[in-house]
């Protein structure tokens, strides 16, 4: 099966979109899950402070 040039750049840029949001959106995500998913639920200045 051969892909057209056109056909390729669009995966490539596809690919680099999904690379840059994994790379940003991962450690929030997982902030966000783990702040909703306790109990109980830490204040939001505990979450980022480490003296709070």
């Amino acid at each position: 099966m051969q892909l057209s040039e056109e056909t390729k750049e669009r995966i490539g840029k596809v690919i680099d979109l999904s690379r840059v949001a994994i790379h940003y959106g991962y450690l929030p995500l997982i902030l966000y899950l783990g702040y909703t998913r306790s109990e109980p639920r830490p204040s939001i200045i505990r979450l980022f402070s480490p003296l709070a």
